[in-house]
């Protein structure tokens, strides 16, 4: 990032620097800056489009040639050098040389979804809807910027950006999805007064859940947590370590008919593998050296509510037979035991890894996999959630001021900035940390500094993490040597692949390619 000195600063600087600062004190006191943002471009693009349409004295929605005029006469006439690159049934694509902020936009690279919400604003009103890609971007020292603007919505489903609609469809997802929110954290708050009360009179009451839902991908959880919680569906969570995948689970219990009766989590991995069975099944008084007296498995304490099986492929073959026959019959039989006892319980389960690749590895039964795979919910990492974290930020702060009997504000804009370009490979649970640490540290109201953790001398990866570096090695230079030979062509590429065009889309989002960029 470059430092601004004060004897550069002018009316432009002055005016993005208290922009910036204005969003990021809504941001401290909870309010998404992604919202103001959008709120603001949407304002400001609503006056564009009128101040446009009474110099032409235009009355009916705008064609598409049309709107490429003003978005083109937008931006060039305060400095910019935008032009179109394309345009083509349902996507217009146009490129830019030159910043109408010049070089200090690299200080403010928030600045650019305001032009990406001007855009798109202006689009949904006039086409309905509109999905907005910024591919480059100056500010993010590309050279150049490259928008592409979908006006299609079924076009656009496996393309990259973000969507605008109508905004009365708009207004009326957000209040969907907050309605949702709301019953999901009231039912979550139940159960944890519930699971809290053992604990409370020791002293050691634990906070109550919320669930964060501003970015795309969680909104599309919260909604799959309310179709999925009714019924009694098996699910497995899939999710990167620290993710949140047990707070899913709970979710779907505290929604379900199931939620006045327990909720018990279990992590496999966490088990030797000699007690394995027992902890699941329980076992019968003798039934081997130590076994002094019945012992109740969770499948019997879950009875009525809900198992969650967390790390699910640490199971042994002997205990993925034994679920499965649960799965199966609803009937378990203790270690030791030859009495069958029915069972009511509804399985959750979750992994950290390819299940798929597992079970192609010899390490997990097909027939299992097809048995807890009923439904799949994949609960994405902070790096995909960028819109999630100043609420969790802020939730987290809060706690720790409780706990700490420290009160504390926010974090300034330059930690925020921080946080919002970090990888966070241990997701929420490593933010939680690094807030922590940091916090107990700083002697202000505001965190203004960051204690990431720098990284250790870990032990060298393991036979699979090294196989999982090498596999998607090889299949990003696969992908970039189909780019060049079929000159961007994401069918013939699919096609070379023995792949569907949507799975081509989302493996180039994955490994930040795009296919535009090898046309021509």
């Amino acid at each position: 990032m470059i430092k601004p000195s004060f004897a550069s600063l002018d009316p432009v600087l002055f005016l993005q620097t208290f922009v910036l600062e204005l969003l990021h004190a809504c941001e401290q006191h909870g309010n998404p800056q992604e919202e103001y943002i959008e709120h603001i471009a949407h304002s400001a693009g609503r006056f564009f489009e009128e101040s446009y349409r009474n110099d032409f004295e235009l009355e009916a929605p705008l064609d598409v040639e049309r709107y490429v005029d003003l978005i083109l006469g937008l931006k060039n006439r305060i400095g910019g050098n935008f032009s179109l690159d394309s345009s083509e049934p349902g996507c217009v694509r146009v490129i830019n040389t030159r910043c109408p902020f010049g070089e200090g936009v690299k200080n403010f690279p928030e600045l650019c979804r305001m032009t990406s919400s001007v855009f798109g604003g202006i689009a949904a009103r006039n086409f309905g809807y509109a999905k907005v890609d910024i591919a480059e971007c100056i500010a993010r020292d590309h050279g150049r910027c490259r928008v592409c603007i979908h006006l299609n919505r079924e076009d656009a489903r496996d393309q990259p950006g973000k969507e605008y609609l109508k905004p009365q469809e708009s207004r009326q997802n957000r209040e969907e999805i907050s309605t949702l929110k709301s019953q999901i954290e009231t039912q979550l708050h139940k159960l944890w007064l519930q699971t809290s009360k053992t604990k409370a009179t020791k002293g050691n009451l634990p906070e109550p859940p919320g669930i964060i839902a501003e970015s795309p991908p969680m909104r599309r959880m919260v909604k799959a947590i309310h179709k999925l919680a009714p019924t009694d569906a098996t699910v497995l969570i899939q999710g990167e370590t620290g993710v949140g995948k047990e707070l899913i689970a709970k979710a779907i219990h505290a929604m379900s008919p199931r939620a006045n009766r327990p909720f018990i989590a279990i992590n496999c991995g966490a088990i030797p593998e000699t007690l394995i069975e027992s902890t699941l099944f329980g076992h019968e008084k003798g039934a081997f050296t130590g076994a002094i007296d019945i012992h109740q498995g969770v499948f019997e304490r879950a009875e009525g509510g809900t198992l969650f099986l967390d790390e699910v492929d640490a199971l042994s073959p002997a205990a993925q037979i034994r679920l499965l026959r649960v799965l199966q019959e609803s009937e378990i039989e203790r270690v030791g035991g030859r009495r069958v006892i029915h069972v009511d319980v509804r399985i959750l389960a979750a992994t950290n890894r390819n299940l798929e690749e597992v079970v192609r590895e010899g390490d997990f039964r097909e027939d299992l996999f097809f048995r807890i795979h009923v439904v799949r919910l994949s609960m994405p990492p902070l790096r995909r959630r960028t819109e999630d974290l100043p609420a969790l930020v802020q939730l987290i702060l809060q706690r720790l001021g409780k706990k700490y009997r420290r009160p504390i504000s926010g974090v300034s804009r330059t930690v925020m900035d921080q946080i919002r370009h970090y990888a966070w490979p241990g997701n929420v649970r490593e933010l939680e940390n690094t807030l922590e640490r940091s916090f107990l540290f700083s002697d202000e109201a505001e965190l203004t500094h960051l204690d990431i953790a720098a990284p250790t001398n870990a032990s060298p990866p393991s036979w699979r993490q090294l196989k999982e570096q090498v596999l998607t090695e090889a299949e990003k230079n696969y992908l970039l040597e189909s780019l060049h030979h079929h000159r961007g062509n994401v069918d013939a590429v699919a096609q070379a692949m023995g792949l569907t065009p949507r799975s081509i889309y989302l493996k180039l989002k994955q490994h930040g390619l795009t296919a535009a960029a090898y046309r021509g």
